[in-house]
C-alpha cells in the first residue's frame, strides 16, 4: 500500500479524507490479505460497500459486480462531469449508486480537489486518479 497509485480513495477518487485499508473481497467471503485484495478507501466508501460484492445497476435493474480498483480500468467505468462521477457501465453505475459517490459532501470534496489542481482533467472529460 505504498505505491503512488495508492494515494487516494480508489472508490471516491479524492485525497482530502482519511483512508481505510479495504478488503476488496471481504474477509467473510474469502480470507485474502494480499495486496491484490487490498485498496485504500475513504471511510464512507468503506462503510457503504461493507461486505458487499455486487449491487444493482440502477439503469438496467440487474445485479452486477462492483468496480474492482485492482483489475478494472477507472476510465472505462466512470466519467467525471464537473465534480460528479457518471457511471458509464453497469458496474460503474452500481458502484456510484451504492457507494453514494455523488452525495453533496463528496461533490464538494471533488470540487476542492479540482480547484487545488489535484486532478488533471478537461471539462466533461474522462479522468484518471
Amino acid at each position: 500500500m505504498t505505491t503512488e497509485e495508492d494515494t487516494e480513495c480508489k472508490e471516491l477518487a479524492t485525497p482530502f479524507v482519511p483512508f481505510h485499508v479495504e478488503h476488496i473481497t471481504a474477509k467473510q467471503h474469502y480470507v485474502d490479505d494480499t495486496l491484490s485484495n487490498l485498496a485504500l478507501a475513504c471511510d464512507r466508501c468503506n462503510a457503504f460497500k461493507g461486505p458487499n460484492l455486487a449491487s444493482v445497476d440502477p439503469t438496467a435493474g440487474e445485479m452486477v459486480n462492483f468496480f474492482n480498483p485492482r483489475y478494472d480500468e477507472l476510465n472505462e467505468h466512470f466519467q467525471l462531469v464537473d465534480a460528479a462521477l457518471l457511471g458509464l457501465t453497469p458496474k460503474g453505475r452500481a458502484s456510484v449508486h451504492l457507494l453514494q459517490m455523488n452525495s453533496r459532501p463528496r461533490i464538494q470534496l471533488r470540487e476542492e480537489w479540482i480547484s487545488s489542481g489535484g486532478i488533471s482533467l478537461r471539462r466533461n472529460s474522462r479522468f484518471y486518479a
